[in-house]
């Protein structure tokens, strides 16, 4: 087959050509024509995804370096890793012990064979964190969302969610067939009126809304108090995405709930272990007969594995680790405030209530240069591009840790003013001397 040129990995060959134009071709040529992006972006050293990390998840990691084939330390500040549970000592121990008693899996899903003590005792604890009857855990939290909505909701019902919601709960709602309109991010009064004006009377149809406690790409709360006001007020039902506030938010980490003063007020919340907790799987929590239900209708639960003893353990200890050091929270916190206050010594005004700081990229700016040259300081951060974001909202997001130390935010917010004098940013100020922040 000949292929067509235009698609070469040349310096304008862009992600956006690819889907844009890749939708009109058969599987071969839109295989190759996306292997001809990828293969343009290593030749120019723009490639910064799959970066094979060679140490434990920490403040530090150590890096292979495709170009050179050397291995590298880079300060980490791309991790969900947001309290440094994943190398806390007492998660390391519990799940030493764990393995050594129950094994290294169990070879089953839950309804079967898969729920074990420690599943048992893990969904009563985040019951308890979530201030619910219940709790369910699923092998992902991508699993967990689709579950969920697809178990919840019937195609005769209306979902209004927030235009920010995560992927894996629009592709939930794509699964149910249900009637779902999307309202402007963090709008309560657009809300409103598409409520007035699709709801209606009512009538025999459950309504829900879709909304997330932390917005992963830029760190920005939902109004809760404002969306279970509304809730209340029309008969629906709030489904919570709490997946980057679980262990952030509230004085003592039970997430966007608390920190608002509404803990144990959302209908059902949602929630993963791969932010906070840094390993893997999901869970949902609600009143008893909800979780129930969803045991037998949500398929991503009935049809998947349970996961392993070892990732219980991990998540069991790191509540414990969350109840014992409150101080991890507050560091995180401080730690956020100390980029912020460095950041705007830059002139780069963002603001942040979550342990994420969203870095946007003014259009026409290549991000993936700016990404290697992070890179090349030893500043592990991810770009995120389109079609994650629209063009004109691309941006870097730093995600902060408790473990991280003044001198490693030092040396961020240096890296930031070299990349971002390097280069010529429209909005940038002209380069000063770094102050550290007060």
């Amino acid at each position: 087959m000949k292929r067509d040129r235009q698609y070469s990995g040349g310096e304008n060959f862009d992600l956006q050509t690819v889907l844009l134009r890749g939708r009109r071709l058969r599987l071969r040529q839109r295989v190759e024509c996306f292997g001809d992006f990828l293969r343009g972006l290593e030749q120019r050293g723009e490639l910064t995804t799959m970066r094979e990390v060679t140490s434990a998840a920490d403040r530090e990691v150590i890096v292979a370096d495709r170009a050179s084939g050397s291995h590298g330390r880079m300060l980490m500040f791309g991790s969900n890793n947001y309290l440094g549970l994943a190398n806390h000592p007492l998660v390391i121990e519990r799940v030493r012990r764990t393995v050594a008693r129950f094994g290294a899996g169990i070879g089953g899903p839950p309804l079967l064979n898969g729920f074990t003590k420690l599943h048992r005792e893990l969904e009563e604890r985040l019951a308890g964190l979530k201030g619910t009857e219940n709790a369910l855990v699923f092998s992902s939290g991508y699993g967990a969302n689709v579950g969920l909505v697809t178990g919840l909701v019937n195609p005769d019902d209306l979902v209004l969610y927030d235009a920010y919601s995560h992927a894996s709960f629009c592709d939930g709602l794509r699964m149910s067939g249900v009637e779902a309109h999307s309202f402007p991010h963090n709008d309560v009064a657009g809300l409103e009126k598409m409520l007035e004006r699709l709801a209606g009377g009512g009538g025999d149809r459950d309504i829900y809304i879709g909304a997330e406690g932390v917005y992963s790409m830029d760190g920005d709360l939902a109004p809760v108090d404002r969306l279970l006001d509304v809730c209340r007020r029309h008969g629906a039902r709030l489904i919570l995405d709490d997946a980057h506030g679980t262990g952030v938010m509230g004085p003592s980490g039970r997430g966007s709930a608390e920190h608002f003063g509404l803990e144990g007020s959302v209908d059902v919340t949602m929630g993963t272990f791969s932010k906070v907790f840094a390993v893997t799987g999901g869970f949902v929590a609600a009143e008893k007969p909800i979780v129930e239900y969803l045991r037998y209708f949500a398929r991503s639960y009935m049809f998947s594995a349970s996961l392993p003893p070892a990732v219980i353990a991990a998540v069991l200890a790191g509540l414990e680790v969350m109840e014992r050091e409150p101080d991890l929270r507050t560091r995180l916190h401080d730690n956020v405030a100390y980029a912020l206050a460095g950041l705007r010594v830059l002139g780069i005004n963002v603001s942040s209530n979550s342990g994420i700081i969203p870095l946007r990229v003014p259009r026409g700016v290549n991000i993936r240069r700016a990404a290697r040259r992070f890179h090349e300081l030893g500043i592990f951060v991810n770009p995120v591009e389109y079609p994650a974001v629209p063009l004109s909202q691309q941006r870097f997001r730093i995600s902060m840790m408790a473990t991280h130390t003044r001198e490693d935010i030092d040396r961020l917010i240096e890296a930031v003013e070299i990349v971002w004098s390097g280069e010529r940013f429209p909005e940038a100020v002209v380069p000063v001397p770094v102050r550290r922040a007060v």
